[in-house]
């Protein structure tokens, strides 16, 4: 026992360096728990986002005719024109591969929402036909009245 070393004294330096390590390790494991917090916290919502922009887009798809072939509008404004005036005719449809519209008038095609003048002389029937990939025809009627 006389022979041994005597027992090590921590010097102020050295527990001040261990002070530092134990507090550099505090603050990086508060300053990781606040970015992870943060990080699930945008996480969350941008899941919140996501689920809601896919109501959306799933609703404007079912106002838009979702899967099915139809037409959705086809009418005519104004109803009742003068001579010389010119009305809209104005369709949509969903689903369709291609449109006609008779008598013709300006060229139409598929498009949800479209007009397309017209300056009939006389009181005209106009009838818009559209066609789907499998074949299929629907067809609507509006009159322009020309007083």
């Amino acid at each position: 026992m006389l022979n041994d070393p005597p027992p090590e004294t921590h010097t102020g330096f050295s527990k001040y360096l261990i002070f530092s390590g134990v507090a550099l390790l505090l603050a990086g494991l508060y300053v990781g728990w606040v970015f992870l917090n943060r990080w699930q916290a945008n996480q969350a919502l941008e899941q919140k986002a996501a689920s809601e922009r896919r109501s959306q887009d799933r609703q404007t798809f079912e106002m838009m005719g979702g899967n099915r072939f139809d037409i959705l509008r086809f009418y005519a404004d104004p109803g009742s024109i003068r001579a010389g005036e010119t009305a809209e005719l104005c369709y949509s449809v969903s689903n369709a591969k291609s449109v006609k519209l008779d008598p013709p008038a300006e060229p139409v095609w598929p498009a949800f929402s479209r007009c397309v003048h017209v300056s009939p002389r006389k009181t005209t029937t106009y009838t818009f036909t559209a066609e789907d990939a499998t074949g299929q025809t629907k067809s609507a009627a509006v009159k322009v009245e020309v007083r």
